[in-house]
């Protein structure tokens, strides 16, 4: 079965790493955790992830100098800091170190979320799978793939709206913004509801929620 994008999430923790794995498990991510960087430097050299969340403050080792070492290695997952130390010469430090991205804590759920997707976009060949009502859509084979492994098999466009959709599974996109995004070749915004209802048919009708006065939404994931 396909899975959505893989994050190494590194918090010693305990509560907040509960919070994050529950968080990112929602999102759709498959989530390895390490509470301390010698498991982290384990678990980033013997698997592959799309994605990487990390603590400085870490027993055995800090979490620059895992991420120092998972580079050194080849390792090119890209990397978020999520840091109590987040005054701007900590955050210089980060990134001249080898992350993407730095965020200080305390920190917003959803800008967190946020600066995951946009670590993915950038990183497109990282972004393959993500998590759809039904199954994990795959974004290149334009496939979705149940829980008891039914196939079904989507159209290019069908697959790149269903995508916008899923990579950003709370917000709520408008007509206009959905044509922008998926059909910038289109002469008005009735292509959306044509594509809805192509999804919502192979899909089921609550694959894409429509939210009255403002436009659609993916549906709920359970």
């Amino acid at each position: 079965m396909t899975v959505g994008p893989r994050v190494l999430l590194v918090e010693d923790d305990s509560s907040l790493a509960a919070m994050l794995s529950e968080l990112l498990s929602g999102e759709g991510y498959a989530v390895v955790l390490a509470q301390d960087g010698q498991r982290a430097l384990h678990e980033g050299l013997s698997q592959e992830f799309d994605v990487l969340l990390m603590d400085r403050g870490l027993p055995a080792i800090e979490g620059l100098d895992v991420l120092e070492r998972l580079r050194d290695r080849g390792v090119d997952a890209p990397a978020l800091i999520l840091s109590a130390l987040s005054n701007p010469a900590d955050r210089v430090e980060g990134l001249d170190r080898g992350a993407e991205d730095y965020l200080g804590k305390p920190f917003d759920v959803d800008e967190l979320l946020a600066r995951l997707r946009s670590l993915l976009r950038r990183h497109p060949t990282r972004a393959g799978a993500v998590r759809v009502p039904g199954g994990m859509l795959d974004i290149d084979g334009r496939t979705v793939t149940s829980a008891t492994g039914t196939v079904i098999v989507l159209s290019e466009r069908e697959s790149e709206l269903l995508a916008q959709l899923a990579r950003s599974p709370r917000q709520i996109f408008t007509r206009e913004g959905l044509v922008s995004a998926v059909f910038p070749d289109a002469d008005d915004d009735g292509v959306v509801d044509t594509y809805v209802h192509y999804l919502r048919k192979k899909l089921g009708r609550s694959s894409v929620l429509t939210v009255r006065g403002v436009g659609y939404r993916l549906g709920e994931i359970r």
